[in-house]
């Protein structure tokens, strides 16, 4: 399968693709602000207002649905600012940090120089890379057991920076522990970070007190009962959801064909990943653009917003766009089945 995909490759209009969308790399700031505090105000409301709604209400049933997307969408701007130009929009990181980043405990160091290297050529798909598994070349029940395993993943946010961070000022070897294997957004769990260097952040670890100041400040409130415990459950509720949905966008967001040992060209990269350009519910589970997955490993650095013009432009622009609409699936249960199938298969 990878020898097919790689003779495609070689035919695919990588040249004539990127001629035909330069014109859409310069990110609006005004999209980027007003999507960002529009999503993270929604979910905000919605989270207070299942706080104090009476527990298993239909009121506080729907604002906790609301809620999770919301600030799934305001959660997954992460993404967009590891891509963003050095010393470019550095108020609207500081503010996605502080209004965002630090209550859900996942401050931009997490993914900044981590994501990088999943577009690397030399990196992409490899055991290097700590956001790709061989899920379409593997046992797929496998599959399903990562879905679930992320329901226990708040607690171990938790962990790692309410009782673990201060440990690991103090106690240099857990310090270390926290930085190679507690400190990436990543789905591979023998994943070790590289040692910090420039391209991981000058502040990494005022982000790393911050999160862990703003979950003891959490503490102290429900300490003084000005924050109830509900406050608590709907917290891990709603991250555990976000999770999920985040799991599973991920299994829709390559084919995860290569087993780790082979080195991937860009024209590669594409046909191993997924665009799913759906309408309104892709929008939901892959928001910010990432249901054009496949196309962003064409374009790391194209704006999301430019996303979806460049995926129609391409479609209908190219010559020969048969090879560019292989990367593309009707829906996210055809590439979740897309996947099953070449998981199973290979096990054969």
């Amino acid at each position: 399968m990878l020898n097919e995909m790689k003779a495609k490759a070689e035919e695919f209009p990588l040249k004539e693709s990127r001629a035909m969308v330069k014109d859409l790399m310069t990110a609006n700031q005004a999209i980027y602000w007003c999507d960002f505090l529009l999503s993270l105000a929604i979910g905000a409301t919605a989270f207070a207002v299942t706080v104090i709604s009476e527990t298993f209400s239909l009121e506080g049933i729907l604002a906790y649905f609301v809620a999770t997307f919301a600030l799934y969408r305001a959660v997954i701007f992460i993404h967009e600012i590891v891509h963003f130009k050095k010393g470019t929009m550095l108020n609207f990181k500081r503010v996605w940090n502080v209004a965002c980043g630090f209550l859900v405990m996942v401050p931009v160091f997490m993914y900044q120089g981590v994501h990088l290297d999943h577009h690397k050529r030399d990196i992409y798909g490899t055991k290097l890379d700590g956001e790709y598994l061989p899920f379409g070349a593997q046992n797929p029940w496998k599959n399903i057991w990562y879905v679930i395993s992320s329901v226990f993943l708040p607690a171990l946010i938790v962990l790692r920076y309410i009782i673990l961070t201060p440990l690991g000022w103090l106690i240099p070897p857990i310090g270390q522990f926290l930085w190679q294997r507690a400190s990436s957004l990543t789905i591979d769990l023998d994943y070790i970070r590289p040692p910090h260097t420039e391209r991981d952040g000058k502040f990494w670890r005022l982000q790393e007190v911050c999160a862990f100041l703003y979950g003891w400040t959490a503490i102290a409130l429900w300490y003084y009962g000005i924050l109830p415990a509900k406050f608590f459950a709907v917290w891990y509720l709603v991250m555990a959801l976000v999770l999920v949905l985040n799991s599973i966008r991920t299994l829709g967001a390559h084919a995860y064909r290569n087993p780790g040992e082979e080195q991937m060209s860009v024209a590669e990269q594409f046909l191993d990943s997924v665009d799913v350009p759906g309408s309104f519910l892709s929008a939901l589970w892959a928001p910010v653009g990432l249901r054009f997955h496949a196309t962003h490993h064409l374009f790391p650095n194209m704006p999301y917003h430019s996303l979806g013009t460049a995926y129609r432009r391409l479609k209908e622009g190219l010559p020969n766009s048969h090879l560019y609409l292989e990367a593309s699936r009707p829906t996210l249960f055809h590439a979740m089945i897309t996947l099953w199938k070449d998981a199973a298969s290979s096990q054969k």
